[in-house]
């Protein structure tokens, strides 16, 4: 694994660990276009069970209403690779899970799907805390698909670990 990754795996774990003082910051992940990645850099370091609560990930449409509760009408308003899909993803993995805290990914990776308004590259995140509104943001990734993947979880984890030490 790569060596960010597996720093940002434990700066995580302790952030979780010490975000509460006593009591254990749990997290929760959304993924579609990065198929589990954040979740299993997360599990990278032992001891994990003690802030990582589970990982959804939700490739399809339907995973995303069935799975997360994504509404149907956010989906046909602004597609899956949304800000909007990412908030109702980053909510319904706190709604269907123990977590504190969860992240959302959700993209296109390519080589192909992409279109003018959402190129390839495009890739929705969401970060959400139990009783907070989900915060959203869209980058655009330069690359080919595995590059275009790195770097979402690498974004998505760096965003994981500003909010946990903000507390």
């Amino acid at each position: 694994m790569d060596k960010e990754l597996i720093e940002l795996s434990a700066a995580i774990g302790s952030a979780a660990l010490a975000a509460s003082g006593q009591r254990r910051v749990l997290i929760a992940t959304a993924e579609s276009c990065t198929g589990g990645w954040a979740a299993q850099v997360i599990t990278h370091t032992a001891g994990s069970s003690a802030w990582f609560d589970r990982g959804f990930v939700t490739y399809s449409n339907e995973a995303k209403v069935e799975m997360l509760g994504v509404r149907q009408k956010i989906l046909e308003m602004h597609g899956a690779v949304s800000e909007e899909t990412a908030a109702d993803m980053a909510a319904g993995a706190l709604k269907n899970s123990n977590a504190m805290i969860s992240l959302a990914i959700t993209g296109i990776a390519g080589p192909t799907g992409g279109s003018p308004g959402k190129p390839v590259g495009t890739v929705c995140f969401a970060w959400c805390r139990v009783g907070e509104t989900s915060a959203a943001e869209t980058v655009l990734f330069a690359g080919d698909r595995e590059a275009i993947r790195l770097q979402a979880v690498l974004h998505a984890l760096r965003g994981l670990r500003v909010r946990l030490d903000a507390g």
